[in-house]
């Protein structure tokens, strides 16, 4: 099982050791934003292995673990690291994280249009229902989905849940 890992991460030598490790993947989030030489770093020494974590408030940048919101925007700032290698972004919607609220949709599909990195969709899966939502003919351009309360509290089963996302699959093949 492909694994990823993120928070905290700030230099080359702690994202080697990870990926020695056995992680898959690694995330870099605020640094990524506040140094993009590293994150272009990263990328050329561990092609494939560099997921960014992109976190928003209301469309603009949030770092430092949400404690600060930027004015940049969180599509332009995903553009920026078009061509760098990065394997995925991970878009939160910090608004909706951990709150059961639903996926923004409008916003992580607007993303996912507007760049050619695959975008996973992370705060707020909150349902079934969202997990259908996923499995829409729109929503096929997103890369995946990451669900954390939904499953602890198991409004989510995992099982039905691949089930209805591997028939969608099938389905558009």
């Amino acid at each position: 099982v492909p694994v990823q890992l993120g928070g905290g991460i700030r230099d080359l030598d702690t994202i080697e050791r990870y990926l020695d490790d056995g992680l898959s993947y690694v995330i870099i989030g605020t640094a990524a934003v506040k140094n993009p030489g590293l994150l272009q770093d990263a990328c050329s020494a561990f092609p494939g292995h560099i997921i960014v974590g992109l976190d928003a408030k209301d469309g603009k940048v949030a770092v430092e673990g949400w404690a600060e919101t930027s004015e940049l925007d969180v599509i332009e700032m995903a553009q920026r690291f078009e061509g760098a290698g990065v394997a995925a972004i991970i878009y939160t919607d910090i608004d909706r994280d951990g709150v059961l609220a639903g996926i923004n949709w409008d916003g992580t599909l607007k993303l996912a249009r507007a760049i050619t990195i695959p975008v996973i969709a992370s705060g707020g899966l909150a349902s079934m229902d969202d997990i259908e939502r996923l499995s829409r003919p729109e929503c096929q351009i997103l890369e995946g989905a990451i669900s954390g309360r939904a499953l602890y509290d198991g409004r989510i089963d995992p099982a039905e849940a691949l089930a209805v996302l591997r028939k969608a699959k099938e389905n558009a093949a």
